[in-house]
């Protein structure tokens, strides 16, 4: 007699979601985007993309690197007032594996005059580099591959 269960469905992978196709962007608000562009443009190689003006009140700039998969969005408005980032621990970590290029960004960041800050979490000291834009968000150069 033939079985009747049907077959496991732990063999099959769940087809990918849609946002595993998509373009990442990351926005956050500054009070001034001239004082922070140094940062993501000199320090850590960026180029402007984009940038908008007055659109609903808002000015903005896209940051990033031609044909990759994510870009960021810096934006101002009159009258709100933005902040610092809300805590240390926020961060972009950009993995280096390669010792030379991540040396050569780390030069990159100090040549554009931000030294390495110590990290709130000690693990990102151990292999990396967190520095700090002028309204505290951090970035992280780490020499590590990714690993999932």
């Amino acid at each position: 007699m033939a079985s009747s269960t049907p077959p496991s469905s732990a063999s099959k992978s769940p087809p990918a979601p849609p946002t595993s196709k998509s373009h990442l962007r990351i926005a956050r608000p500054t009070n001034n985007i001239s004082t922070i562009l140094p940062f993501y443009t000199e320090g850590l190689g960026f180029t402007i993309l984009s940038s908008f003006t007055a659109h609903a009140g808002f000015d903005g700039v896209m940051l990033g690197h031609p044909g990759a998969p994510y870009h960021l969005e810096i934006t101002t408005k009159d009258g709100h007032d933005a902040g610092r980032a809300p805590t240390q621990e926020t961060l972009l970590v950009f993995y280096l594996p390669d010792k030379s290029e991540w040396k050569e960004a780390v030069s990159r960041m100090e040549k554009a005059g931000f030294g390495a800050v110590p990290s709130f979490n000690p693990y990102w000291d151990v292999q990396g580099n967190t520095f700090e834009d002028p309204d505290g968000w951090r970035a992280v150069l780490q020499n590590a591959t990714w690993n999932s």
